[in-house]
């Protein structure tokens, strides 16, 4: 890559691409003016274009589900008609916004009020998986825009620590429940909902006290009304929506809560305008499309099996712990639509943080490790809290750290650096391969203006697209998680027997010999 920036001083432009507030400078990738064309011709020679038609039209592309996949259709800002079956599901979407609307603006606005007349102060969101990371992301990333004096907490882990910990700072008549689960039986969440009710009703006394402090965002009434909860209070959405998509839908109700209705549906138009972008642009400046390509450039060309994102931005910490589900459950598949084993690796392991705290983590492998680690940078031109130089020396960081990767360091650039320092001619040669860094090394970096929900929906919308070019071309159905159900299955199996009177035989050796220790121990910690 040295000698292709050498060559072409206008590099930077012709491989960079600028979409409203976002600049996305994929210049430092192994790609010259013949990479592009190939990887544009594979993807119209696995019809990603109408792969994509059939997504935004409602086409039942979850092919083993037999099911639309319409996320979009939940941020569709315009006046077109989304058809499921024959049904144009637009008016139900907006009626659903309206009632999070409402809602939201009451809590918000202390007219509604919990079981004692007192406003709401705490809100809990008890979901996992799609109902919890992404309302969590964006809720920490639009933390700037959050109302003061009302508290976001999300409890996902059904280790007991986590509902507990939450609990235990909270006064329950000035909290509010979010019970995220589109069945309304995922066991974790039911099982921590059930934990939040008992702690409520301990304070309360009165079930009736439940319709003021628990709301639903879910697909099964009568599961939610057998809880406790008030049905009038259940916010639904649809089997079209899956749960690593569905923070655009009633599962962003916690987004709402915190930043207000106005400020979602900006969120909604953000990532609208990227499916609109992802739809009408022209491949060689669709940015959804030369990502994914790049992605599959590096994952099956090269090997490299993981890939970083590295926000420059600390509210943006959650992101990769979000674009990890989004990616890792969405492509990480072994058949095709069709049912036969894949033929090339697919979905990568997707890994990252915080980019300035990694540098004096993690990024000594991205420099000087054996495996070639493709990174994404992102970073603000402006941040809302800059004291000083925080900002300019943050970026300093960001972009000195892609020059690096790409550039590496030769060795007469060590053997020079190294005597510059006054060392001993012996002692530059002993150090000298340690200073040595390969190079080559390829980055994204994704600068825009300021971290707002406009700008952070069409930067989620970005990489939902990626994903989506990579599973078409791969020919996966990236819209199921067949991989998460079997644990699920199997967990159902073991519970019965940690409690069970008598050691357990129906496993493998491994699997026995735990689950009666944990058994031996529980009994024996009862007595």
């Amino acid at each position: 890559m040295r000698d292709l920036f050498a060559e072409d001083p206008s590099r930077f432009d012709r491989f960079s691409i600028e979409f409203n507030d976002l600049l996305v400078d994929f210049s430092k990738h192994r790609i010259t003016d013949e990479t592009l064309p190939l990887l544009l011709e594979l993807a119209r020679h696995r019809e990603v274009d109408a792969w994509a038609r059939r997504m935004f039209d409602g086409t039942a592309i979850n092919n083993t589900e037999g099911r639309a996949v319409l996320h979009t259709a939940l941020r569709n800002r315009s006046d077109r008609p989304v058809y499921v079956d024959g049904k144009d599901v637009m008016p139900e979407i907006r009626t659903v916004l309206e009632r999070m609307r409402r809602f939201s603006d009451a809590v918000r606005a202390g007219s509604w009020t919990g079981y004692t007349g007192k406003p709401i102060r705490d809100i809990v969101n008890i979901g996992i998986g799609g109902s919890d990371l992404g309302p969590a992301m964006v809720t920490e990333a639009l933390r700037p825009y959050r109302q003061p004096g009302l508290n976001l907490h999300f409890v996902a882990n059904v280790e007991g620590s986590d509902i507990a910990d939450t609990l235990a700072g909270l006064d329950a008549d000035t909290t509010l429940f979010v019970v995220a689960s589109k069945t309304f039986t995922t066991w974790e969440t039911l099982t921590n909902a059930h934990t939040a009710r008992d702690w409520f009703l301990a304070a309360a006394g009165d079930e009736k006290a439940i319709a003021k402090h628990f709301v639903a965002l879910s697909t099964n009434r009568d599961a939610v009304e057998a809880f406790g909860i008030d049905v009038e209070h259940m916010f639904e959405f649809w089997d079209w929506v899956g749960g690593r998509y569905s923070l655009w839908s009633a599962i962003g109700l916690p987004i709402a809560l915190a930043i207000g209705m106005d400020r979602f549906e900006e969120l909604l138009t953000g990532a609208f305008e990227m499916d609109v972008h992802f739809q009408e642009s022209d491949p060689e400046r669709n940015l959804p499309l030369i990502l994914g390509l790049l992605g599959i450039w590096y994952n099956d060309f090269f090997a490299a099996d993981t890939y970083a994102v590295l926000p420059y931005e600390q509210h943006l910490a959650l992101l990769p712990d979000y674009l990890q589900q989004l990616d890792m459950e969405s492509n990480g598949k072994r058949v095709t639509r069709g049912g036969l084993s894949v033929e090339v690796p697919t979905g990568p392991v997707l890994w990252g943080g915080v980019g300035g705290k990694g540098q004096h983590a993690f990024f000594q492998l991205l420099h000087q490790g054996t495996r070639l680690v493709p990174t994404d940078f992102l970073a603000p031109l402006e941040t809302f809290d800059s004291p000083g130089e925080h900002q300019t020396i943050m970026m300093a960081n960001g972009l000195a750290q892609t020059e690096a990767l790409m550039r590496g360091r030769t060795g007469d650039e060590a053997r020079a650096e190294l005597e510059a320092a006054g060392l001993a001619a012996d002692e530059v040669e002993r150090l000298m391969p340690h200073k040595l860094f390969p190079g080559n090394r390829p980055s994204t970096t994704i600068l825009y203006r300021k971290l707002t929900p406009r700008v952070l929906g069409s930067l989620i919308a970005l990489y939902e697209h990626r994903v989506f070019v990579q599973g078409v071309i791969w020919d996966i159905n990236s819209f199921d998680q067949m991989g998460v159900e079997l644990g699920k299955q199997l967990a159902q199996k073991v519970y019965p027997e940690l409690t069970a009177d008598s050691d357990t035989r129906a496993h493998d050796a491994s699997t026995n010999g735990l689950i009666n220790r944990y058994r031996r121990f529980s009994a024996a910690s009862r007595k």
